[in-house]
Formats: structure tokens, C-alpha cells, sequence
């Protein structure tokens, strides 16, 4: 049977909008554009709080702004609607990528796991410990979370515009370490950075929880409810006293992974519903007046969801709005460091300023490459074919870059130091713009370009 040919509909300005917005949409999915408008807008803020315009720029930021109805109000800052709200978001696709990556990929079988987690285990321990030796007692020891992170934009962002120097095995084994270092982090923030507990929000978040879980083993796929009782989660979270931004990681996790069809089932399911549009199909008809024809082309989208996870549909379409939206606002709202050039001496000197450059750049240079030299030597796991410890010593500078996560830590840990907390963005600003190109100028002179090459090709 011929296939009939039918027609495309084109839109007057379709032609010229493609033009547009086919290189813009290119430039947006490159892996190294969301590292370059995090760059851009951590720029703009530090001009910004150098400017004329600085004391705007702070009073913008302590505006308050309240949603919801009286009796059930929430009112904060711009400020922690940033970091309390918006990050929740960055959390959740965090824990989306986490639990992708646990059952289905890197980290899911547990000799090949072994290589990126001791990694990470290593990249978190050490920079700790040199941050505690740094600061040993007083107040400024409530920093000694802020060198453990990596921010994985700035990372890969850095590691991809190395094109075909580096392996692509070098850029997934960033990606398992960054996300174990998430997990890290998330765990001392829900544990060392909470105040108080409040019991009743508490419980209310919990039982929330266990409705969403209960939502999972039911078999609901639809993000809708898992939306709505997400929200209920993140303000119990939130007046519980852990970090709101805890309940995206939790909501995460809920989410179904496993789709309602697998692959075989869906072709069975296509070509069913495939000769039945095509019995129902009358030459020169419409959709717009065969219902006929319209539900069974439903059908056959219902079909296209259930193939998918709904863990793995939601991870795609929220990475765009984590990447480009929430993480530039929040490098708006808190890379905004003003600087004075007469104490910059004195204010990189500073004990928590020591603390975070020596544990970003020695700490995670010495943590990484460190564990992971020691558990290749213990037979414990070996390098992917075509990495060496040449790379490793590359990704473990690169995973000082701690810009996204070491600020948030430094707000949470000195969020009653002012001073303390300009000390430490500073610190942060400092190590992560040395950890970045010395981790790339290590990789670009150690890695070369034909022997990469040849390598991919044997493999």
C-alpha cells in the first residue's frame, strides 16, 4: 500500500522564525553555554556591586514579597525567594540526574561506580579537613562546608570546550563525581546547616512524603499531582526549619523511573494504532472534523508518554529552566561582591578566605586525584581505557571550581556574619577562577589532540 504523501502546513513567518531561532536554539543545548551565561551574570553582578548602582542592586534584593491568602502567607525577601525557592527547582533536577544516574547509569553498577564515588568521597573529606586545620575553633569553623562542593556547570562547561582533546569518558566520570559531590553536600545541609526543628511541619512533610511514594508504587505517572503535592512538601520543608531546597531532592526521588511500556511493547502498540488510523483515514479529511481520526492520533500520543519515564521526561524538560533561569538569578542575586581593592590583601588573607582557596584548589586537587591514585593501586577499580592520571589530575583541579553550591553553603553557614560571608564569596570567586584555568591549561597541554583521537577509534 502507498504511503499518501499529504502536505505541510507552513506558517507565513515560519520560514523567517526558523532562521532566527534554529541557531539561537543550537546555541542554548550546547553544553557550554550554560557555564558561559553562569560566567556572564556572576560578571554583571560583580559590577554591579562595584558600581554606582550597588545600593540599589542590595535594596532590590531585601524587597519583600508575599504569596498566599491571610492565615496561609509566606513572606520573604527576594533574596530567600532566590535561594529558598527557585534553588528548590535546581535541587530537583539535581536529584532527578542522582537517581538516573543510581539505577541506570554511571553509578549504577558498582565496579564501575567505584572510580567517580571515591573520587567525590575524596574531593569532600580532604578540603574539609584542610578548611578545620585553617579554622580550628570559633565561629568561622561554620564555614567548613563550602570547599566540599563542585559546580557542575562551570565544570563541564570548562572540560567541553576542550572538544576532542579530552575523552568523552573524562567528561561522563565529571559528571558521576559532580553528582555523588551533590549528594554530598545536600546531606551536610539537611544535617549541619539546620537550627531548629519544628515537629508538627515536620511530621506534615514526612506524611506528605510517604503520599507521594505511596503515588510511585500506584502506578500515577501524570506530573501534575506530584507537582502540586510537591509544592505542600516544600513549604512544610521550609517552616520544618531544613533547608527548603532539601524537599526538591526528596520529590525527586519519587518520581516513577520505570515507564509503563518498554520498547517491544510500544512497536506492538504503534503499528496497532498505525493500521487503524490509516483504516479510518478519508483522502482530503481533516482532523479539525474527524474525531474518528483525532482520538486515535491521541492515542497514539498517550502511547509515546507511556514509553518514556516520567523521571527521565521531567529531567529533560526542567534542565532548560535549571540551567538557563534559575542558576543565572541566583549567580545574579549572590555573586554580587563588593570589593575593595585597598583590603583585598587582608580579605584573601583572612583565615575563612585561606580556608575555602587552600580546601578548592589543594583540597580537591589532592582529595581526588589522591583517593583515586590510592583505589586504582588497591585494585579496588581501574581507569576507563582511554583516561590516564594526566585527566584525573585535570577533573580534580577543575572540581575546585565550587562557585553555584559553595556560595549557597557560605549563605546558609554565615548567614549572621556579614562580613564572614563577604570574606568567603570572595574566597570562593578567587579559587574557583584558579582552579578553572589551571585545570584547563593542565588538560590542554597534557592532552593531545591525535592521540584522543586514535583512542576514540579504538574504541
Amino acid at each position: 500500500m502507498n504511503k499518501p504523501s499529504g502536505k505541510e502546513y507552513i506558517a507565513p513567518w515560519e520560514a523567517a522564525f526558523d532562521a532566527v531561532l534554529s541557531p539561537l536554539d543550537e546555541f542554548i543545548h550546547r553544553q557550554t553555554t550554560s557555564g558561559v551565561l553562569l560566567m556572564l551574570c556572576g560578571l554583571i553582578a560583580l559590577v554591579i556591586a562595584n558600581s554606582d548602582w550597588s545600593e540599589d542592586y542590595h535594596h532590590i534584593l531585601e524587597m519583600y514579597f508575599t504569596i498566599g491568602v491571610p492565615g496561609f502567607e509566606l513572606s520573604m525577601s527576594l533574596h530567600h525567594w532566590i535561594n529558598d525557592g527557585l534553588m528548590a527547582m535546581f535541587f530537583f533536577v539535581i536529584g532527578l540526574e542522582l537517581k538516573r544516574e543510581i539505577l541506570v547509569g554511571e553509578l549504577a553498577d558498582p565496579r564501575q561506580a567505584i572510580l567517580p564515588i571515591t573520587a567525590a568521597l575524596g574531593g569532600m573529606i580532604v578540603p574539609v579537613v584542610i578548611y578545620i586545620a585553617i579554622n580550628p575553633d570559633g565561629h568561622t569553623q561554620d564555614g567548613w562546608g563550602i570547599p566540599m562542593a563542585t559546580d557542575i556547570a562551570f565544570a563541564l562547561g570548562a572540560l567541553a570546550l576542550l572538544g576532542n582533546r579530552i575523552p568523552a569518558s573524562l567528561l561522563t566520570f565529571l559528571v558521576a563525581l559532580a553528582i555523588v559531590d551533590d549528594l554530598g553536600a545536600v546531606l551536610v545541609i539537611a544535617l549541619f546547616y539546620t537550627d531548629t526543628i519544628h515537629t508538627i511541619p515536620l511530621i506534615t512533610a514526612a506524611g506528605i512524603l510517604l503520599l507521594l511514594v505511596a503515588m510511585n508504587l500506584g502506578g500515577i505517572r501524570q506530573p501534575l499531582p506530584y507537582v502540586l503535592l510537591g509544592t505542600i512538601l516544600w513549604v512544610a520543608t521550609l517552616n520544618s526549619g531544613i533547608h527548603a531546597t532539601i524537599a526538591g531532592i526528596m520529590l525527586a526521588f519519587t518520581i516513577p523511573m520505570q515507564p509503563k511500556y518498554d520498547p517491544k511493547r510500544f512497536l506492538s502498540f504503534v503499528n496497532e494504532i498505525v493500521d487503524k488510523i490509516r483504516a479510518s483515514y478519508i483522502d482530503h479529511t481533516s482532523i479539525l472534523t474527524d474525531g474518528l481520526l483525532r482520538t486515535r492520533i491521541q492515542a497514539l500520543g498517550h502511547g509515546v508518554q507511556r514509553v518514556q519515564a516520567p523521571a527521565q521526561v521531567l529531567e529533560h524538560k526542567m534542565h532548560l529552566p535549571s540551567a538557563y533561569l534559575v542558576i543565572p538569578i541566583f549567580s545574579l542575586a549572590n555573586a554580587g561582591i563588593p570589593i575593595d581593592w585597598e583590603s583585598f590583601g587582608s580579605t584573601v588573607m583572612h583565615p575563612v578566605s585561606m580556608g575555602i582557596i587552600a580546601g578548592l584548589v589543594g583540597g580537591k586537587l589532592l582529595g581526588i586525584a589522591g583517593f583515586c591514585w590510592i583505589a586504582v593501586k588497591l585494585g579496588l577499580t581501574r581507569l576507563p581505557d582511554d583516561m590516564n592520571f594526566k585527566h584525573i589530575i585535570g577533573v580534580a583541579l577543575m572540581g575546585g571550581i565550587g562557585f553555584t553550591m559553595s556560595i549557597f553553603i557560605a549563605e546558609l553557614g554565615f548567614a549572621q556574619q556579614a562580613e564572614d560571608l563577604l570574606v568567603a564569596k570572595t574566597g570562593i570567586l578567587l579559587a574557583s577562577i584558579v582552579a578553572g584555568l589551571s585545570g584547563f591549561i593542565w588538560l590542554y597541554l597534557t592532552s593531545n589532540r591525535s592521540d584522543t583521537t586514535v583512542m576514540d577509534s579504538d574504541h
